[in-house]
């Protein structure tokens, strides 16, 4: 199975870059993964929220392919605990071929992406900066990754 990060936007903090690459790097020795990067989209202050999400959202979908399983990160989505999560992500290993993660821009997804997501994952109760999701979720994909494989990253 290959796993799919999509993004709206780069991260500009070059921390949390270094951090993001770090763990897609040691991600990458677990399974195929790769993060798509939709570049932003210039002049939204000439646009409203709705129209920027269907714009952001008619990116998004161009990046899904029909037999995708896709996982939206949304503050509405289920948690879960990193045990569980790696228990989740093990049990759709062996029925995706690919399984797509997506974080969206400062205003969330199109009604069209929802439409389209299998699922939604919250990864807190809080409210993160977009850039703080990108590094908490490729820690804990990391972290699940090594939960699978019985390493002793995670202490439980």
């Amino acid at each position: 199975m290959k796993t799919v990060l999509i993004l709206v936007g780069k991260t500009t903090d070059k921390h949390f870059a270094a951090g993001i690459d770090d763990y897609a790097s040691r991600i990458s020795h677990y399974m195929p993964f790769e993060i798509v990067v939709i570049p932003e989209l210039r002049n939204t202050k000439s646009l409203g929220e709705h129209q920027q999400k269907a714009a952001e959202g008619e990116l998004i979908l161009r990046q899904i392919q029909p037999s995708d399983t896709v996982v939206l990160l949304d503050e509405h989505g289920k948690e879960r605990r990193s045990v569980e999560y790696a228990r989740w992500l093990e049990q759709r290993s062996m029925n995706a071929r690919r399984l797509v993660f997506v974080i969206g821009g400062p205003y969330g997804f199109s009604p069209e992406v929802y439409q389209r997501a299998d699922e939604k994952l919250s990864l807190s109760l809080m409210t993160f900066s977009h850039q703080m999701v990108r590094l908490i979720f490729t820690e804990q994909l990391y972290r699940a990754c090594t939960i699978i494989k019985g390493e002793p990253y995670h202490h439980e």
